[in-house]
């Protein structure tokens, strides 16, 4: 399958001797299997000086990473759209696609611990907020006609179930250990069924698309909604039956006792027992 890394470059709440924030690359494998160990993953980090922070620093320090590693990744995901065009010279000059993400939980969950238990211990430490990454995000868009799935229904699933999703037939696929959101196996998981006859291609199409999360929308009547990428978003339906509004709001609050994780998934027909495609999600807030 080939490796998948998570990528930050950013300054952190740390002063040098000249007063400038110093900024720092952190970089970490994505977990991809229910059975992967979170801690055994790769995991690299750089600081760097202010007066070097540009594309060719990045670049030798995913020289360095890759190095140790002993492997090139075949993509690099980042969530900083306002390192987009750093990132990706960096990424481009070493031949490895890097792709806008809100996938990056394992170097979510990193970034937030060496913000609590790292940088303080520093010198030059300069407590405050960590600068946010939210920004405007485009109007959600309408899912390509040929893309549109028949059928679709909520259903959830007991979370001891996804230790076994390494066994099951599955076309495209991803997932993280349960561990990584930090729930139980006894956890009940929400999630989307999708079904039509083209599963397949809409398998396909959504495993290059960087999928996040899907979510409950009232903002503009209710509509699921598929947030890919760093800001894109899809509907997937519009909820207008009265017994949907309430499956749809089961969703949204069984995905909020289950951490933000749930699941998406397609299949040719509800008869199938295959996968075209399955995804575990979680939605979270990015640092």
């Amino acid at each position: 399958m080939g490796s998948i890394w998570e990528l930050d470059f950013y300054s952190r709440p740390i002063l040098d001797e000249n007063q400038k924030k110093v900024w720092e690359v952190l970089i970490c494998a994505s977990p991809l299997e229910t059975r992967t160990k979170i801690d055994s993953g790769f995991r690299f980090a750089k600081y760097c000086p202010s007066t070097e922070v540009n594309s060719v620093w990045l670049r030798t320090a995913l020289e360095e990473a890759i190095s140790k590693a002993g492997e090139t990744p075949k993509r690099i995901r980042f969530f900083r759209r306002q390192m987009n065009n750093m990132i990706t010279k960096a990424c481009k000059d070493l031949g490895i696609p890097a792709a806008p993400s809100r996938r990056t939980l394992l170097l979510n969950q990193w970034l937030q611990q060496r913000m609590e238990q790292v940088y303080p211990q520093e010198p030059g430490y300069q407590p405050g907020t960590n600068p946010s990454v939210n920004l405007e995000n485009p109007l959600p868009q309408r899912l390509p006609e040929a893309l549109e799935g028949k059928q679709w229904i909520f259903v959830t699933l007991p979370g001891v179930e996804f230790a076994q999703m390494h066994e099951w037939e599955i076309g495209f696929r991803e997932a993280f250990p349960l561990e990584l959101a930090q729930i139980s196996p006894e956890t009940l998981i929400p999630g989307v069924l999708i079904f039509s006859p083209r599963a397949l291609p809409i398998a396909g199409w959504m495993s290059g698309l960087e999928l996040a999360w899907l979510k409950f929308d009232q903002s503009q009547g209710a509509r699921l909604l598929l947030e890919t990428g760093a800001n894109e978003s899809w509907i997937v339906a519009n909820i207008r039956k009265p017994e949907t509004l309430v499956e749809a709001k089961g969703f949204e609050d069984a995905k909020q006792k289950a951490n933000g994780v749930h699941f998406i998934a397609v299949q040719s027909n509800p008869q199938a027992e295959s996968f075209a495609g399955f995804w575990l999600l979680q939605e979270v807030n990015l640092p």
